[in-house]
């Protein structure tokens, strides 16, 4: 058992596998990480809305369940999706690997316009911080999903939240920085 949790702006007993984005980094399904910190700041505050923390338990128990490394085979796999290509990975139940870091649209355009080798593009997407995302691809994986709690963050937690993804975001502006200098 694994536990895992979903920030957004509902409480979600029952998660739907076919509500996400498409061309999101592991394709179309329900978003969790195990890591409570990131889930929490992972949401932006929005006019009139809470923000929710859902907790589960996660059953990987009879699961077809395909872990990724940063490594060319992940870049190709969120590359295809982010493009909204066939989905090459659509019988596995569940997707677990480290998230794109912000600028993948930018770095993925550069890419196409073919001013940007792989290896170069890799050294970029892998800058930041190194957080996990566990994706339901199947219902057979929602299915193994429990629902334990919903919670609404705190204002004060919101607001610590937001100093902590500004803090981030400038040491990560600053590392992408020194990684763009040493390529050639």
């Amino acid at each position: 058992m694994m536990k895992v949790f979903h920030a957004g702006y509902d409480r979600i007993p029952n998660p739907d596998i076919h509500r996400g984005r498409i061309n999101a980094d592991f394709g179309q399904g329900f978003y969790l990480s195990d890591n409570y910190e990131f889930a929490s700041r992972w949401v932006r505050e929005k006019t009139g809305a809470d923000i929710i923390v859902n907790t589960y338990e996660l059953d990987e128990t009879g699961l077809d369940i395909k872990v990724f490394e940063r490594n060319p085979e992940w870049f190709r796999y969120i590359f295809s999706n982010r493009r909204s290509l066939p989905d090459k990975l659509a019988e596995a139940d569940i997707i677990i690997g480290s998230i794109a870091n912000d600028t993948i649209y930018n770095t993925l355009g550069i890419i196409t316009s073919g001013f940007l080798p792989d290896e170069d593009a890799m050294k970029l997407l892998c800058v930041g911080p190194l957080y996990k995302q566990i994706v339901l691809k199947s219902q057979k994986a929602a299915d193994n999903l429990t629902f334990i709690s919903s919670e609404i963050l705190p204002k004060e937690m919101i607001a610590e939240n937001k100093k902590i993804v500004a803090k981030e975001e400038a040491c990560y502006l600053q590392e992408f920085a020194k990684v763009m200098e040493t390529l050639e």
